[in-house]
């Protein structure tokens, strides 16, 4: 295992996020939430590629058939592999956005909102299924963030950023119970967003204004820091062929003077072992 982070793409993304590998593309996506930008990244040839979208985008997965789910401002999309788009979940609310969001064991969409103002009660956190049915299991979020499950699945951690704690539910497939705190970041470390899960079944925490990646062992205890040259870390996630290398997403939103590395995607080579993440049925 290593500490030392490498810049994977030079960017100036205002508010990078999501990261996820698509094995079967051997590709990295990673969005632009305000951008409203995909990119993705291919870490063999260094292949890259960006597209815009209709809506701010709070996250990209892939689905089992080919193309991508899209957790967008105004509901949930599908993008077929021809690029053709269409609603599955279309539910537009004035001053609500789309923000991070996961794929769960059984393949359904766990996609959280909030407001752009980021006022306390006006998110959630629901559970899509490939139908198109929706079962809000959070209905009393301020910024729904990173949400992650257990290697053997009856976990799952989750990310309300402002409550600055990283929480745990007892996982049923299909809903969450018994929540509780896994962690509690301290005042001044900064707050928490994305996360990932490894095969160790320990917990990587992005810490925005925190500089940082925090790893909890399934305890809660603090394993590991690896610091990083910019303050607004988003997001992470395992990626390449062995689920080896970690990436890293970030940001230069609201930053009056960023750093020359704001916005851009770094890695850690050989940070540990990924689990696979499955993608969306739908």
């Amino acid at each position: 295992m290593t500490t030392a982070y490498e810049v994977a793409v030079r960017a100036e993304a205002e508010l990078g996020e999501g990261p996820t590998w698509d094995p079967a593309s051997g590709r990295l996506i990673w969005i632009d939430i305000l951008g409203s930008r995909i990119h993705t990244y291919d870490p063999v040839s260094g292949r890259r590629s960006v597209r815009t979208t209709p809506q701010h985008v709070g996250a990209v997965k892939p689905r089992a058939g080919g193309g991508l789910v899209l957790n967008l401002r105004d509901g949930v999309g599908l993008l077929d592999p021809d690029d053709t788009f269409r609603w599955l979940h279309h539910e537009p609310v004035a001053g609500r956005r789309a923000n991070d969001a996961a794929v769960a064991p059984d393949g359904s969409l766990w996609a959280g909102t909030m407001r752009y103002d980021e006022a306390p009660g006006g998110g959630t956190l629901s559970r899509i299924t490939g139908d198109g049915t929706v079962d809000v299991v959070l209905d009393d979020v301020a910024v729904s963030n990173g949400t992650g499950w257990s290697p053997d699945g009856s976990l799952m951690y989750y990310v309300d950023s402002p409550t600055r704690r990283v929480d745990v539910f007892d996982f049923t497939g299909d809903g969450a119970v018994n929540r509780r705190p896994l962690v509690e970041i301290e005042d001044g470390a900064g707050f928490p967003d994305g996360l990932t899960v490894d095969a160790e079944g320990c917990v990587w925490v992005a810490l925005w204004e925190g500089a940082s990646v925090r790893r909890y062992t399934p305890a809660g205890a603090l394993d590991r820091v690896i610091p990083l040259p910019v303050p607004r870390v988003t997001a992470c996630t395992f990626a390449g062929p062995d689920l080896t290398d970690l990436y890293i997403t970030t940001a230069r939103v609201g930053l009056t003077s960023p750093p020359a590395l704001a916005g851009s995607l770094f890695v850690i080579p050989n940070a540990g072992k990924g689990l696979p993440q499955p993608p969306f049925k739908g």
